[in-house]
């Protein structure tokens, strides 16, 4: 079978002339590929594979992950639209089982193509219909991965306080048993009812002095602990250690001591050991309730990030989609020495939006500032008004972007990053929710100093 029949075997050829395909059959050289043999590679830009025979396995690597894509069974063609388009290639190709092929040159396909209407116009056909899908899977998966990075996000932001609030439960039930134990050995020791009433007070003003002062730095809570330890000891107080961090931590000293001593006489150390176990209480209450407000509050945070039980189009403050946001990424920064300012126009209205979309906008942006920055540098968030919308900036003062990808970071699957490391820097995706889902626009500013990119947004909003 000549290079000529086997061609006509192919759709895309359907219609051709014998010099037509003598035209093909001169760029073009039939191989035979293995198992497994890689055919197309994602990211480069070759001219579209020829599948005489054999079916290929498609797929891409996006985040470390392998996203699949439907089999192909020859006779078929596939990656002429990246080639007439001179796009890059979206996917890996590779054979599933004996396969024979053949690549055709870019330059030779676009011209081929152009000369001969038929051949163009089948590919035109396809386009619409493959980059819905494509756009489809896409938007989906940066879906995926914007509930990733929240769930990632809300897992690690709830980890500490979550253990907190565990850690301080426990210990509080243990401080309310010391202080029951403590109760009945004042019952049993027969202490009056007006010394009682004294030592109540003594505690009281503990208890006080807890609430109004504040923490020590670790240098000056040492001292104060080994102060009230000697003295504690000097007054033959039995375990001292126990009571010497908590009495010592809220400022009490040797004449408060002395005062409960001249109240408690033998009962001194059960006393001791009640203020002691109240003051720790006080304090694990307070991180209780501090550990609590934090976990609600990250909560909250979520449920503006996805705008739960609010539809898709929401009426919101743009502000508030952006520290959502931030508290989603607050786990990025955390061990980092970046710091976020913002610059913020609270006078700006309320706009009609699709507040979840918008937030991986957000999250895109914020996620490639903080990668150009790495451990250390500035993320500056401004709002303005601006010629009938609302522009938000996020600016970085890290390196810049290479003047030589500067033209492609809104191509789709368009990557700085290594191979399957990534799916690019989601600017495609935000060009996307930004340009067609609210009629906006979005553009960069970058040099040596850092890079900003500006995002409009019409005030009058999307339609419900």
């Amino acid at each position: 079978m000549t290079v000529q029949d086997e061609l006509r075997r192919m759709d895309l050829f359907e219609g051709l002339t014998d010099a037509q395909l003598d035209a093909w059959a001169g760029v073009v050289e039939i191989r035979d590929y293995a198992d497994g043999d890689r055919m197309l590679t994602q990211g480069e830009s070759p001219g579209p594979l020829l599948l005489f025979s054999g079916t290929t396995r498609g797929y891409r690597e996006a985040d470390g992950h392998i996203d699949p894509m439907t089999p192909n069974h020859g006779p078929t063609w596939i990656g002429a639209i990246a080639a007439i388009t001179e796009d890059r290639l979206p996917l890996n190709v590779d054979a599933d089982g004996p396969c024979r092929a053949a690549i055709v040159p870019r330059d030779a396909f676009i011209d081929l193509a152009c000369a001969q209407p038929t051949v163009h116009r089948k590919v035109m056909r396809v386009i619409g219909p493959v980059m819905r899908g494509i756009n489809a899977r896409e938007s989906s998966r940066e879906r995926l991965t914007s509930l990733g990075t929240m769930a990632a996000g809300l897992a690690h932001e709830l980890n500490n306080p979550a253990a907190a609030a565990r850690r301080a439960a426990s210990d509080l039930v243990d401080a309310v048993e010391v202080i029951n134990h403590a109760l009945q050995a004042f019952v049993e020791s027969g202490i009056e009812r007006v010394d009682a009433e004294k030592l109540l007070q003594l505690q009281q003003e503990a208890l006080g002095m807890c609430i109004v002062r504040g923490r020590l730095d670790a240098l000056d809570a040492t001292d104060a602990e080994d102060a009230m330890l000697d003295a504690l000891e000097d007054r033959g107080i039995e375990d001292a250690w126990r009571f010497a961090e908590p009495l010592a931590a809220v400022g009490l000293d040797a004449d408060w001591v002395d005062r409960v001593q001249a109240v408690a006489g033998p009962a001194t150390g059960k006393t001791l050991s009640w203020v002691a176990a109240s003051l720790t209480a006080h304090e694990l209450a307070s991180e209780l309730v501090e550990s609590t407000e934090r976990m609600s509050g990250l909560v909250k945070a979520i449920k503006t990030y996805a705008y739960m039980d609010r539809g898709g189009v929401v009426q919101a403050d743009v502000h508030e989609g952006l520290e959502s946001t931030l508290v989603m990424m607050g786990h990025k920064l955390k061990h980092t020495q970046i710091k976020v300012t913002r610059d913020y126009d609270k006078s700006l209205p309320q706009l009609m939006m699709y507040g979840s979309e918008l937030n991986q906008v957000w999250t895109n942006l914020l996620d490639n500032a903080i990668g150009a920055l790495g451990e250390d540098g500035a993320i500056q968030i401004t709002t303005s008004s601006d010629n009938g919308c609302i522009k938000v900036d996020i600016a970085d003062d890290g390196p810049g972007i290479p003047a030589d990808v500067r033209s492609h970071i809104f191509d789709p699957f368009f990557t700085t990053k290594a191979p399957g490391s990534g799916t690019g820097m989601g600017l495609d995706t935000a060009r996307r929710i930004v340009e067609q889902r609210h009629r906006g626009s979005i553009s960069f500013d970058t040099g040596d100093g850092g890079t900003t990119f500006h995002v409009w947004l019409p005030l009058d909003g999307v339609k419900k």
